[in-house]
C-alpha cells in the first residue's frame, strides 16, 4: 500500500508542476485545459489505489492519468466549446441592439425633418 501512496504523491506533483508551468505563460487555464489536468490528476490517484490492490500501483496510476485526462479533455472542451458559443451569441446580440438603436436615431432625425418641412 505504501507504493500507491507513493504513486499518488508523484501524481499529484506532476500535476501540479504542470499547472505550474502552463500558468508560467500569465494567462489563465482554458477549460481545456483544467479538464485534461484535473481528470489527469484523479484518475492517476485512482489507478494508483486501484493498481496497488493488484500489486501495480505505478502501472496503474499511469493508466488512470491517461484515461482521466482524456475523460477530462472531453468535458473541459465540451465546456469551452459551449463558451465559446455563449460568447458568439452575446456577440451578436449586442451587435443587433446597436443597430435597433441606430434605427431608432434615423427614424427620430426622419420624424424632425418632417416637423420642420
Amino acid at each position: 500500500m505504501r507504493t500507491a501512496y507513493k504513486a499518488l504523491a508523484a501524481s499529484v506533483i506532476g500535476a501540479v508542476m504542470l499547472a505550474a508551468v502552463a500558468g508560467c505563460g500569465g494567462q489563465p487555464l482554458t477549460y481545456r485545459e483544467e479538464g485534461t489536468l484535473g481528470g489527469g490528476v484523479l484518475g492517476a490517484g485512482t489507478g494508483a489505489i486501484i493498481g496497488a490492490a493488484v500489486g501495480h500501483p505505478a502501472a496503474g496510476a499511469a493508466i488512470g492519468g491517461g484515461l482521466g485526462a482524456l475523460g477530462g479533455l472531453a468535458v473541459g472542451n465540451a465546456m469551452q466549446n459551449q463558451q465559446v458559443q455563449q460568447q458568439q451569441t452575446q456577440d451578436q446580440i449586442s451587435q443587433q441592439q446597436q443597430q435597433i438603436e441606430q434605427q431608432r436615431r434615423d427614424l427620430e432625425m426622419m420624424r424632425n425633418q418632417q416637423q420642420t418641412e
